[in-house]
């Protein structure tokens, strides 16, 4: 009750037009945003709490899947020492570059594609190929060619990402309504102002869609790359840890990831609340 008279009070602040119709709903709206998340964290702490418990009761193997006592202590050490925000560090520059790189190539091809029916005709089996093939299958040949460094890891990275991106901005353009394109024909517009007026604008959802896509993909390109060639990062604490049969280094690493991709996440659900509006 308390939480609804002061929901009430914010809005009417804000806005003294608000009806109280629409400052109900607005307050309903907000209340069950609030249990979706607390949802959410309970979920999460649910269950680490009965890993805790079924390890310290041994109803599961701890040398296999370790557990959160444990796995916590690795992750104070490695923060201690500072070599765990190196690993970080590099893993998210690696793949920031690699998810910007590949959304916007593939962004750019796709308007490529759209600006010439000649080109999309031709190149369309190709992309269909391209999309069938597994990705990290083509890792060892992607870092051989781009190097065995960095620099491969984010090819790889990209490389994984550019594809989707490619079909998915292409076809949200197509999808595009076009009377509006034919209105904005009739009216004298060039390509260039359809693209930049109608197509683009319409796109943003597909646009954005393509970014949360490319956040898990990116994050698959370099693991992948980090597994094969790197000394450093996610991948590699991930792969040595399997080496030496630290499971806790492990399952750390994976739930650090699981965290980062998260992060980078909701960054891209913060860029779409910011271009919805």
């Amino acid at each position: 009750m308390l939480d609804k008279i002061m929901c009430n009070t914010q809005f009417k602040n804000i806005n003294n037009k608000f009806s109280h119709e629409h400052i109900d709903f607005l307050c309903k709206h907000r209340k069950r945003k609030k249990v979706i998340f607390i949802t959410q964290i309970a979920l999460i702490v649910i269950f680490f709490v009965l890993w805790e418990i079924a390890a310290r009761l041994k109803l599961i193997d701890t040398f296999l899947t370790s557990y959160p006592s444990q796995m916590w202590h690795l992750f104070l050490k490695l923060a201690k020492d500072g070599s765990l925000f190196k690993h970080i560090g590099i893993s998210s520059f690696e793949t920031i570059v690699g998810f910007l790189l590949g959304t916007f190539s593939g962004t750019i091809i796709a308007i490529l594609l759209w600006w010439s029916d000649f080109i999309s005709k031709v190149l369309d089996p190709y992309m269909v190929i391209l999309n069938a093939l597994p990705k990290t299958a083509l890792a060892p040949i992607i870092i051989l060619w781009a190097g065995a460094g960095i620099t491969g890891i984010i090819v790889t990275a990209m490389t994984v990402s550019i594809v989707v991106t490619i079909l998915g901005v292409y076809g949200g353009f197509k999808e595009v309504d076009k009377d509006k394109i034919k209105m904005l024909k009739t009216f004298g517009a060039t390509k260039i102002q359809i693209l930049q007026k109608v197509i683009i604008p319409a796109s943003i959802p597909t646009i954005i869609n393509a970014l949360k896509i490319n956040v898990g993909l990116s994050w698959v390109g370099v693991i992948v790359g980090e597994f094969l060639v790197s000394q450093a990062g996610i991948g590699y604490l991930i792969v040595y840890g399997g080496q030496v049969f630290k499971l806790d280094l492990v399952m750390t690493s994976v739930i650090i990831l699981a965290i980062l991709a998260a992060l980078m996440y909701q960054g891209v659900a913060y860029l779409e609340k910011r271009l919805m509006k």
